[in-house]
This record gives C-alpha cells, sequence and structure tokens, in this order.
C-alpha cells in the first residue's frame, strides 16, 4: 500500500474517531481531516447492498424500516439504542454518533460534530434569548435555516452527524435560572412560537416533504425542568412538584407546539422528576403524551445519562435491569449514554422486558435516519450535496447574526432622548466595562467557535476613533483588588460620552449553576455609579446577560442617560450594539421575561414550581401572568427611537359560543364551558382584530405589535396573556394595518383547577399598548 492511501486511511479514521466523539475536538481541528461524510448503503464501495429493499429510496419509510429491522440481531439492535450507535458492517451501516448540538449555530459540544482547518468556525447566532427578544417569527425560523444549511455542509465535509439536540425550550419560571439563556424566555406563547419556528427552519427541506428531514431537531428538556444547581439542590434528584394546571397551560404548550405545529423528529426528556416519577420512566408523560396524544414523529431521547440516574441517584429502582426496562417501556427509544447497552439484555433475560419492546425504540430511530437519507448513499450525491465550505460561514449568514442582535436589543432607558449618539459630533469616547472587550462571552454556551468576533469595543471604536479603553474590573466578579476604579473614572471625565459594559458571562449563570442573587456581580454597581457621578458626557449602561437583574439603583440615576440590555448577542455583538448606540438601527426588542427586585430572591423558594400566587401566605407567583410583586422591568417592555401609536379599525363586541340545545349551561348560569362542550371540534370558531399602527416620530423602524388578553377571572386565570405579536417597519409620519386572527377555542380557553380546558364565559379585555377592547363571549 502506497503512502498515500495510507495517509488516506489515516484521514478516514481520524474522521471516523472524531464523528463518533472518540477523540478531542483540539485533536481533530490539528489533524485538520478532509474526509467525506458517513452514511449507509454505500452502493458504489459494495454493489450487493443495492440488493437490500432498506437500501431502496423508492420505497417508504415504513416499508425500508420493516425490512431492515428483522436483519438486525438482537445484540445490533441493543447497539443501536445509544448515542454512540454501533456499526453493522454486514449490513453497510456504519456507526452513527447521534449527539450533536445546534442552539445558536452549529455547536461542538455534542461530540459527533467538530470543527478543524477545513472548518474553523460556524455563524454563532445569539444566544436564544436575544432572539426571542426580537418577537419576530420570521427571524426564529431563518436563522434555523442557516443553521440547517451549515449543519449539511459540514455533514458533506465529515465534520458533523445529521442529529442536532437543539432547542431548549423550557419556560425561564425563575430569573435565577442558570439556562434562562438557552430558552425563548417566561411566556409560553412565545416559547411555542420559537420552537415551531426554529424547529422548521432546521428540519423543513426545500420540497417541503413532511416525510424528509433536512436535519433532525429535538425539543428538550421534557419536562417541567428549570433547577440545575440552587442552593445545593441538583437537578439530578430534584422532584418538580407541579399541578395539573401548572403542567398544562405553563409548561407543556411549548412541547405541544413543538410536536403538532413544527413536526419535530425528537424530544428529549429531563433529569428531574415530576410529581415522583423520573420524566424518562414515565409512561403517561412519553408514551402517553407525547406519542399518544401528540402523534410525534420521531424518537424520544434521554438526557445525557439521565438512565443511569434515575438509577444510581434516584434510586427509582431496584436494579439497573429494571431501570432500562421501564424506560424503554416508557416510551424511550435512545439512551444518551451507555446504560441501555450495558443493561437491555439482561432487563429480557431477567424477564422485564421483550424484544419487542426494543423492537419499538429502534423502529422510530431507523425511521428519522431514513427520513435523513443516511441510508440513501452518498449525501453528496443527494439533495444538499453541494453544500460545502463556503456554505459555512457565508457573509449573508453572518450578516443575519448582526441583524438578529440588533433586532433583539432592548432599550429600557433613554433619558432626554439622549440616544443614538451622533458619531460625527462625538469626538471622544469612553469604552468601559469588564464585558466591552469580550469575545467568548457574547456566544454564552452551547456555542462552537465562531466566523470571527467583533467585540463592543470594536465596534464602537470603528465609529469613534478616539476611545479610551478602561475594563474597570479584571472581570465581571469584580471582586474586592479587581476593582480598577481609577482608569475608568479618569476616561470617562474625559470623553465627550461614556459606555458602560456590564453584566455576566458563564462564570455568574451556566448550566448546572443557578444564581442565589439578582444583583450585578460584586462591585459592579459602585463602578458604574462612579463611573457616572464624574462622567463628563452622558453615560450608557449596557447590560449583556442571559438573566435579568435588579438594577433599580441605575433606572433611577440621574446620571445614567440611558440603559440596553443585549443579551449574549452572538459573535457579531459588538457591531450590532454600536448600531443601536448611533442609531444606524432603531431599537425594538422587547424583554421576554420580568425583571424582579432583589427581594424576590431573598423571600422566593427557586423549587416552589407554583406559577400562581398565594396570598394567604405571602407568595407573589410567578411570571408577568401571575406575579403579584413589584417589577424593576416588565415582559414586553423596551423603547424606540420613534413614538408609535396604535388605533383599533375593527373587532366584535359579542361572540357567541355555540352549545347544545339541551346543554346545562342553558338553564343555569356557567362560568365557563368544557372544551368538548363547546363546539371547537366543529372547525374553528374565530374573528379578526383589525389595528393601524403610526408612526408619529422622525426616525424609521419596526415596531412590535403585542396582543394581549385579560380573561374573566375564574379558574385561577392570568392576570394577561401574550395571544399574539407582529413586527412590522413604519416609516416616520406613516402607518401601517396589523391583523390578529384570535381562534377563540385556541386563544381564549383556560386551564382549570384539574387541568380540564375550558372556554371562559363573560368579558375578555384585548390589550394592544395602551389600546383596550373588550370582546364577551356568551353563548
Amino acid at each position: 500500500m502506497g503512502e498515500r492511501s495510507k495517509s488516506h486511511l489515516l484521514d478516514l479514521l481520524l474522521a471516523a474517531l472524531c464523528l463518533l466523539g472518540a477523540l478531542r475536538p483540539n485533536v481533530c481541528a490539528a489533524a485538520d481531516v478532509t474526509a467525506g461524510p458517513f452514511f449507509a448503503c454505500d452502493v458504489a464501495a459494495n454493489a450487493t447492498l443495492a440488493g437490500f429493499p432498506f437500501c431502496n429510496a423508492s420505497l417508504s419509510v415504513h416499508e425500508r424500516v420493516e425490512d431492515l429491522l428483522p436483519r438486525l440481531t438482537l445484540k445490533e439492535k441493543i447497539g443501536n439504542l445509544v448515542n454512540n450507535a454501533t456499526a453493522v458492517p454486514r449490513l453497510g451501516i456504519p456507526k452513527y454518533g447521534w449527539w450533536s448540538e445546534a442552539l445558536h449555530g452549529v455547536s461542538d459540544v455534542g461530540p459527533a460534530t467538530f470543527f478543524s482547518h477545513l472548518i474553523p468556525g460556524a455563524t454563532s447566532f445569539p444566544q436564544v434569548i436575544l432572539t426571542a427578544a426580537s418577537f419576530n417569527a420570521s427571524l426564529f425560523e431563518a436563522i434555523g435555516k442557516v443553521v440547517s444549511t451549515e449543519a449539511r455542509a459540514m455533514h458533506n465535509l465529515g465534520h458533523a452527524g445529521l442529529t442536532f439536540w437543539s432547542p431548549n425550550i423550557n419556560i425561564f419560571r425563575d430569573p435565577r435560572w442558570g439556562r434562562g439563556q438557552e430558552t425563548p424566555g417566561e411566556d409560553p406563547f412565545l416559547a411555542s412560537k420559537y420552537a415551531a419556528g426554529y424547529v422548521k427552519g432546521l428540519q423543513e427541506t426545500d420540497d417541503e416533504d413532511p416525510e424528509k428531514l433536512k436535519v433532525a431537531a429535538c425539543c428538550k428538556h421534557y419536562t417541567a425542568y428549570d433547577v440545575d444547581n440552587w442552593k445545593g439542590i441538583q437537578r439530578y434528584t430534584f422532584d418538580a412538584k407541579v399541578t395539573k394546571q401548572d403542567m398544562d397551560d405553563t409548561f407543556q404548550p411549548p412541547f405541544k407546539s413543538c410536536v403538532i405545529d413544527g413536526n419535530v423528529a425528537s424530544v428529549m426528556c429531563s433529569y428531574n422528576q415530576v410529581n415522583g416519577k423520573p420524566t424518562c420512566a414515565d409512561p403517561d408523560l412519553l408514551a402517553g403524551t407525547i406519542r399518544g396524544d401528540w402523534k410525534l414523529n420521531g424518537y424520544i431521547v434521554s438526557d445525557c445519562d439521565s438512565v443511569s440516574v434515575l438509577y444510581y441517584d434516584q434510586h427509582y429502582t431496584k436494579t439497573p435491569e429494571e431501570a432500562a426496562a421501564i424506560s424503554i417501556k416508557s416510551g424511550l427509544d435512545l439512551n444518551c449514554g451507555t446504560f441501555l447497552k450495558e443493561h437491555t439484555l439482561a432487563a429480557i433475560k431477567g424477564g422485564h422486558l421483550k424484544e419487542e419492546d426494543v423492537d419499538k425504540a429502534i423502529r422510530n430511530n431507523l425511521a428519522v435516519l431514513m427520513r435523513l437519507r443516511f441510508f440513501d448513499g452518498d449525501p453528496r450525491k443527494l439533495p444538499y450535496g453541494n453544500l460545502g465550505r463556503d456554505d459555512v460561514c457565508s457573509a449573508a449568514n453572518q450578516e443575519l447574526a448582526r441583524e438578529a442582535a440588533r433586532q433583539g436589543i432592548v432599550l429600557l432607558k433613554n433619558d432626554l432622548a439622549r440616544l443614538p449618539l451622533d458619531a460625527t459630533a462625538v469626538e471622544s469616547l469612553a469604552v468601559i466595562g469588564p464585558n466591552a472587550n469580550v469575545t467568548v462571552t457574547m456566544i454564552g454556551n452551547y456555542a462552537g467557535p465562531p466566523c470571527k468576533y467583533t467585540t463592543p469595543l470594536q465596534g464602537l471604536s470603528a465609529n469613534v476613533k478616539n476611545t479610551l479603553y478602561a475594563p474597570g474590573c479584571a472581570d465581571v466578579g469584580c471582586i474586592g483588588s479587581s476593582l480598577q476604579l481609577a482608569a475608568a473614572t479618569d476616561a470617562a471625565s474625559k470623553a465627550d460620552a461614556t459606555i458602560l459594559v456590564v453584566g455576566a458571562d458563564q462564570s455568574i449563570e451556566r448550566e448546572s449553576f443557578d444564581r442565589v442573587s439578582l444583583l450585578l456581580p460584586g462591585l459592579q454597581t459602585e463602578l458604574i455609579t462612579e463611573v457616572a457621578k464624574v462622567a463628563k458626557g452622558p453615560v450608557v449602561l449596557v447590560i449583556m446577560s442571559g438573566g435579568p437583574f435588579d438594577i433599580t439603583f441605575a433606572k433611577s440615576n440621574h446620571n445614567i442617560s440611558a440603559i440596553l440590555w443585549v443579551g449574549y448577542p452572538g459573535e457579531a455583538g459588538g457591531a450590532a450594539i454600536a448600531d443601536v448606540i448611533f442609531g444606524f438601527f432603531n431599537p425594538s426588542g422587547r424583554l421576554p421575561v420580568t425583571w424582579y427586585p432583589e427581594s424576590f430572591a431573598d423571600s422566593v423558594n427557586m423549587t416552589d414550581m407554583r406559577m400562581r400566587p398565594d396570598p394567604s401566605t405571602g407568595y407573589p407567583g410567578r411570571t408577568y401572568r401571575f406575579y403579584t410583586g413589584e417589577t424593576v422591568y416588565k415582559f414586553g417592555d423596551g423603547l424606540s427611537y420613534s413614538n408609535f401609536t396604535h388605533h383599533l379599525i375593527s373587532a366584535p363586541k359579542l361572540v357567541t359560543v355555540p352549545l347544545d340545545a339541551t346543554h346545562a349551561c342553558h338553564s343555569q348560569r356557567c362560568l365557563s364551558v368544557p372544551m368538548a362542550d363547546s363546539g371547537c371540534g366543529a372547525g374553528p370558531l374565530k374573528f379578526d382584530l383589525r389595528l393601524q399602527v403610526r408612526n408619529a416620530g422622525a426616525a424609521r423602524g419596526s415596531h412590535t405589535v403585542f396582543l394581549f388578553m385579560t380573561p374573566p377571572p375564574v379558574h385561577g386565570a392570568p392576570k394577561k396573556h401574550l395571544l399574539g405579536f407582529e413586527k412590522v417597519f413604519v416609516e416616520p409620519s406613516g402607518a401601517a394595518e396589523v391583523a390578529f386572527s384570535v381562534e377563540v377555542c385556541r386563544d381564549m380557553s383556560l386551564v382549570d383547577e384539574n387541568g380540564e380546558r375550558k372556554v371562559a364565559l363573560g368579558a375578555h379585555v384585548l390589550h394592544v399598548g395602551s389600546l383596550k377592547h373588550s370582546v364577551s363571549l356568551t353563548i
């Protein structure tokens, strides 16, 4: 064998090991492997495979799966219950790594994806919480499309799999949660829209064939998961006590939408228990709800090692064989980890499980791979086969990352309209703060290497050449001796304007680490206050973080002219921040979470899962829908450089809900009607609300239009909840018409105390800004 052939084989071996996570990412990057993708049914290399029906792309997915399944031995089946799936060489099936991540760009967190000199990075969009703040459903899907295109390109180059365990659509219930940054926020409607939009962007093929997948998405972490590590309480053993009402009107809607509206290919069950049962071993949650009620067309995967966790940490079963059996029988198809590979055979031999149970799981896994064309031969000869290196980090993709950050940035304060700054009039600029010149901080967690970085300092100094930089603190912890106050105050006292960039990073909030305080870390408050006190010109405070902070001191400080929240803004964050500050972009982002005062953290236990307030104990409830306490900023808050007004064009005042003539509510007063009795199954009962949005200011820009509803006070109804949102662009002195279609059964129903959805009768108040309109539901 020649040296060139040996080298090529070595490249293939390295690529295989990298794709399956057997080597560290830095080794893969250094190797600069250029091997092609891994796929089944390589007829060109082995002509005998053409005789297998499962390799025949003209057959249906069902026919192909049913042909392949009986060809597998029990050992081979068990080897395909785990994320590092076993190869079956005799059938032309290579090993496959199921675990890739694409939370806000292709990531190398999952071992089935890696970067090298060939593909050194991928477009890193803003962390999800900031993208959600755009309230732009078309943007959610557009980002998903770009991410899936880059993922497919990397797959063609042997750098990624096809199954991506994203997005995270848990409700950001508590402001201290370290992973709230990964989510679309606290509102179930927003989270549902994000889930469906991003999943469609990832999965939908150009021909929109629902039986084909561009890549396979996965909605996680199912369900009621939002405690990682708070005061020693770990996600691995936390038992979330959730009422039926809270489960069905808060925690479940995003997952339901992900499966039904997004047609997601996978759902991941979480580490925690819900009401005493591990989610990955609860047949009601998995087989009953996801696959039964919602009709999942795909596979259910465990969070990594969560099957092991329910045995070793939660002690839910007496033996590992019982843990393997109860997970598979409950509806789990794939184990991230090795537990099922190690214990499933013994579970069958011990009588806890049947091979037919394993077959159900394998069918679901194989069907997804079939839909991904993994069994159709070389992907470079199939749709998306032309994608390659030039399709990753393209100029258009990088510009979308910048646009996404601009659309999400939220202007929280703008005293005397000091923003935007005039770049031609500001001759000197002080840029201060521990996040002023950061790179990795901007991309948050679950990120891969980006195409490039533009830091806040770089973005701002591109507009004002005379820029004075002082970090103010050695890092965001800003503890004790790390405070560098003298240089910071000196710069601010000399500059025409001062930009303070502070907040958090992954040392403050992250997976496996929840906060205990809502105050800015360390001495950041002192840094901000002292700099603002001596600043020569206007002071702009920029908060870079995933979760909210109590910045009441800055909100009320007249020395601070403006406040921006920029989330973790992605690779182009610095450019986007500068675009907003200097007026090249009119801010239109709105807060996707409530900003609570520090007293909330002092008095409310993070592990209390109740959404609704309890006046008898002083418990204030959670999120804008139920919370009764004081806020620093409210859900949906955000300012613009312009002034937008809303004017109602048309909406009904009375809507009649059809009931059978013999229904009891015709002869007695009813506060609500069960969905089953309300005629909802006969077709959508709906009406339109039409309004005009006017731009009364001098700046052109987009405006986020919210439609909220306050229902009648029955069944512990929310104070108000979001029914819809639209992003509309309006020129100065211009107007645009916005229409919302309201489906009564979907949008104006409530979940009662027993978890049953009902249509509330009486006055429902619709809100758009300061505009209010009452619609009465009657029978």
